[in-house]
C-alpha cells in the first residue's frame, strides 16, 4: 500500500509542472528560448564592382590554366588575397565573392576546352577589364 502523503505529493508535483505547459499552450506565457542572432549582412558601395572583379579573376584563372600560361595559379592567389582583405570576417560577402569567382571560372569552362586564339584573346580582354576595375575601385574608394 502506498502512503497517502506520497500520492498527494506526486499529484501536486505533476499538477505544478502541467500548469505552466498548459498556460504556455494557451499563449499566456511567452517561451523563454534563447534567441539566435544571424550575422548582419555587410555591404559596401563598391560590392558590385568587387563582385565583377572576382568573376573576372575566375575567368582569367581558368583561361590561363587552360593555355598553360606561366603563373596561371597567380589569379587564384589574387582572389584569395581579395577575400582576405575584403571579406575576412564577413562570411556572407566572402560567399558572394567566391560564387562570383566560380561563376567566371565555369562560364569559360563551358565554352573553351582547348586553348584557342579566341581563348587567348578573351583572357587578354578580361585581364584588361580586371586591371580597369581594380584601378576604378582603388581610385574611387581607396584610402
Amino acid at each position: 500500500m502506498i502512503p497517502v502523503r506520497r500520492v498527494f505529493l506526486s499529484v501536486v508535483l505533476c499538477a505544478g509542472t502541467a500548469i505552466p505547459i498548459y498556460a504556455r499552450a494557451q499563449g499566456q506565457m511567452a517561451p523563454t528560448l534563447p534567441e539566435t542572432v544571424a550575422p548582419k549582412a555587410v555591404t559596401v558601395p563598391y560590392d558590385e564592382k568587387l563582385s565583377r572583379l572576382a568573376e573576372v579573376l575566375g575567368s582569367v584563372h581558368y583561361l590561363r590554366t587552360l593555355c598553360k600560361a606561366e603563373s596561371g595559379d597567380k589569379w587564384r592567389l589574387h582572389m584569395q588575397q581579395l577575400l582576405d582583405s575584403e571579406a575576412k570576417d564577413e562570411p556572407q560577402r566572402k560567399e558572394k565573392l567566391t560564387a562570383a569567382f566560380n561563376r567566371g571560372y565555369r562560364a569559360f569552362a563551358s565554352v573553351y576546352t582547348d586553348c584557342t586564339p579566341a581563348a587567348i584573346m578573351a583572357e587578354e580582354r578580361y585581364r584588361n577589364e580586371g586591371a580597369t576595375l581594380a584601378t576604378e575601385i582603388t581610385s574611387r574608394f581607396g584610402n
